[in-house]
């Protein structure tokens, strides 16, 4: 369903406000839950209009760098991150909003996860606006637990089920396909729900997904963080946890669609690489030993399977 170029801020002014909303709600919960640090504010402008709000918790109880980020920019070309898939859209205007969130925890037993939900409002002269959404959620174990990516997974499942049978089969085979290290071979976690270019229904309906797979997210990640936090580890966990966040700082540098999008349009680059660690390593063609539970995260875990 296309609109009249009038009903573009009616488009934009609901989605800003759950966005917001989504941002408030995410770091009261995050910080409920770490106890001890809280997220720091700052505000920024677009050179070519709109700007957005980063908030950053670092050294936490818990949390040791994590980023949840509200966004909403302007320009007057989209980047070549957003062409290349519609080449017909080169030259035209557009606003971009969105949530963006890595949680890079402090203890090996916790996971990373990432948030990102969407929208993209694009005009070109004598041309009514085009739109679409785009997003999802995916997590990065260091320890595999059973409980925790069925958990997961289910929460993944519910954000999808009022929105038909076939959606997270669709949309779950998707993010495995997108957020997997082809020069390593290998997945970057357990996956989750990954969407793009989504305009398939009416604004309303396509709206309301996207609202659902950001409420959903926290359901699925704080009982998570709940159940680990307290886990007891010493320095061999902590190396792995190390050497394992260097494949999440290769995907983002080398393939995330985001991560291009932001700095081709000259988006912040503090607020866009908040995503990285802030302590990684790398070690050279280094393996886990047969039998241990650094080799049944990749045994187990960092395979292709059905949690639910």
């Amino acid at each position: 369903m296309r609109y009249d170029i009038g009903m573009t801020s009616e488009l934009i002014t609901p989605v800003k406000t759950f966005l917001h909303d989504l941002q408030n709600r995410i770091c009261q919960i995050l910080e409920q839950e770490d106890g001890l640090a809280k997220f720091a504010e700052e505000t920024w402008q677009h050179h070519s209009g709109g700007g957005g709000i980063s908030r950053v918790i670092e050294n936490g109880a818990v949390i040791e760098k994590g980023g949840v980020n509200f966004s909403h920019v302007e320009g007057c070309e989209l980047p070549k991150a957003a062409t290349d898939k519609r080449p017909e859209l080169a030259n035209a205007s557009f606003q971009a909003l969105g949530v963006s969130l890595v949680i890079h925890p402090q203890n090996p037993y916790v996971p990373t996860a990432h948030l990102n939900v969407r929208c993209i409002i694009v005009e070109k002269a004598g041309k009514p606006p085009i739109w679409w959404f785009g997003g999802g959620f995916d997590m990065t174990p260091y320890y595999g637990f059973e409980e925790d990516c069925v958990h997961w997974h289910q929460m993944a499942k519910a954000a999808c089920a009022p929105f038909g049978e076939d959606i997270y089969p669709k949309f779950k085979k998707w993010c495995d396909q997108y957020f997997y290290l082809k020069h390593r071979d290998e997945p970057r976690g357990i996956g989750g729900l990954f969407f793009d270019d989504l305009n398939e229904w009416d604004f309303d309906q396509c709206f309301a997904f996207m609202q659902n797979v950001g409420n959903h997210f926290i359901k699925a990640y704080q009982p998570i963080v709940a159940r680990r936090k307290n886990h007891a580890y010493g320095g061999l966990e902590r190396d792995f946890q190390l050497y394992r966040r260097g494949r999440y700082v290769e995907f983002n540098l080398l393939y995330d669609r985001g991560t291009h999008f932001g700095l081709q349009s000259g988006g912040r680059t503090e607020s866009i690489l908040m995503s990285l660690p802030p302590q990684v390593t790398w070690r050279y063609n280094w393996q886990p030993e047969r039998g241990t539970r650094e080799a049944e995260l990749y045994e187990t875990f960092l395979v292709a399977r059905e949690w639910v």
